[in-house]
């Protein structure tokens, strides 16, 4: 039996990346909750004053661990990725353990972009009227705007967090049969024009049945629902 510390091998850094993919998770899709299940229906039965000083002092603080957590958790993953091709080759993408960790890498990468290049852009122009406000300078008319764009941004992210973690979790623990007759083309080709219509609905469209927590929710477990019978039907 070899002798060693096994955090100081190939599989003690794959296990310290997926431990830290999963601390970086956890913060990221956290606050992710808490803005759209907590937050946003405390904002909507509270007075201005307080939303403006919540927003100017509260927000901030969660939006370093939101914004930050996305970061942690896609770098960690794309060294996980990298190990694991360098591991088995890029034919290991062609299984059962690359379709659905590859399905929930496209999410959390779409995701990760809402965060940093929608959200986080359009919540400083929120922040900073909300400052400005409780400084007595008059209200930014493109504040309302930007809260707009960020909100159904974020509103987005909850419905593809929950088939993220759906092909995340079943990467390890839900075999799913591949095969000479698995049409990876097709797949790719099906969901991608459903994920990429959900996302330019995420940019210029409208919140819909996302409108409300239960909407989102359960409109979260059904866009699981379809994506996973894609991957059993073409596989």
């Amino acid at each position: 039996m070899e002798s060693g510390i096994a955090l100081f091998s190939t599989d003690g850094l794959l296990f310290a990346l997926r431990w830290l993919h999963i601390f970086f998770g956890i913060a990221w899709i956290g606050h992710l909750y808490y803005f759209n299940f907590v937050q946003g229906a405390f904002f909507a039965e509270t007075d201005a004053g307080t939303k403006n000083q919540a927003i100017s002092k509260l927000v901030p603080r969660a939006l370093i661990w939101f914004r930050h957590g996305a970061s942690g958790t896609l770098l960690a993953g794309l060294l996980i990725i990298m190990i694991r091709a360098h591991q088995g080759g890029w034919g290991s993408f062609a299984s059962s353990w690359g379709v659905n960790i590859t399905m929930g890498m496209t999410l959390g990468t779409i995701m990760f972009m809402n965060v940093w290049f929608v959200i986080w852009p359009n919540q400083k122009v929120v922040i900073a009227n909300a400052q400005g406000v409780l400084a007595g300078k008059p209200a930014d008319p493109a504040a309302a705007a930007c809260g707009a764009k960020a909100g159904l941004a974020s509103r987005h992210n909850v419905l593809f967090s929950i088939p993220m973690l759906f092909f995340m979790a079943a990467a390890r623990h839900l075999p799913i049969a591949t095969g000479p007759e698995s049409n990876y083309l097709m797949l790719t080709i099906v969901a991608g024009i459903i994920i990429l219509g959900l996302e330019f609905n995420a940019l210029k469209g409208k919140l819909g049945v996302l409108t409300t927590v239960k909407g989102v929710i359960t409109s979260g477990f059904g866009l699981a629902a379809v994506l996973y019978g894609l991957v059993e039907f073409f596989l």
